[in-house]
Parts: C-alpha cells; sequence; structure tokens
C-alpha cells in the first residue's frame, strides 16, 4: 500500500502538470509584482528625509520582504505613495499564500 502511494506520487499525470503550471504562473506574476513594486517604492521613497529606503537596493530588499512575510523591519514606507504600493504588495502576498495553499491542496485531494 505505502509502495503503491509512492508510486502514485512518483508518475506525472495531468495533476502534477497543473500544479507546475499554477506554481509557474504565479512564481513569473510575483516575481513581476517584485520587480514593478520595487520601482514604485524607489521611486516614492528614496528622497524621503529619515527613510530608510536609499538605494534601489533597498527598495528591492522592501518589496521582497514584504511579499515574503507580509512585514519589514524598514521603517517604510513614509509617503502616502509608498504606502498604497505597500499595501498592494501585502495583498499580492495573501493572494499567493491562498493561491498556493488551493493548488496543492487540489493537488492532493485529486489524487484519487
Amino acid at each position: 500500500m505505502i509502495r503503491q502511494e509512492f508510486r502514485e506520487l512518483a508518475t506525472w499525470g495531468d495533476r502534477h502538470r497543473r500544479l507546475i503550471a499554477r506554481l509557474t504562473v504565479v512564481g513569473v506574476l510575483t516575481l513581476a509584482v517584485d520587480l514593478v513594486g520595487s520601482i514604485l517604492v524607489y521611486v516614492f521613497e528614496r528622497d524621503v528625509r529619515g527613510g530608510d529606503i536609499n538605494s534601489f537596493g533597498d527598495a528591492m530588499f522592501f518589496t521582497t520582504v514584504q511579499l515574503l512575510t507580509i512585514s519589514s523591519q524598514i521603517r517604510n514606507p513614509l509617503t502616502a505613495a509608498g504606502r498604497v504600493v505597500d499595501v498592494a504588495l501585502e495583498v499580492w502576498g495573501l493572494f499567493v499564500v491562498g493561491s498556493v495553499a488551493g493548488s496543492i491542496a487540489t493537488f492532493f485531494s485529486s489524487a484519487e
């Protein structure tokens, strides 16, 4: 019985292709959101007095951390536009977590 389960998990079928396709789409879109978000955060926050974002690398770090953890230790965003971008990044991060969890749950529940 255990061997059969491992054999079924190791066999590539339509459900495997769908899972990989969904994860690939989410990954590519998240990289695009990361890049666009980094550019916007850099443009809005780079000249703010007392802010922690002074370079594009700082903006990329901030944006990536927001997408991965929905939080950051950086004292940004300080501008209204930067805050809008920050909220959009957090919403995207929550959407991605839900989508990936749903895709993985569908993958395992469709194994029968």
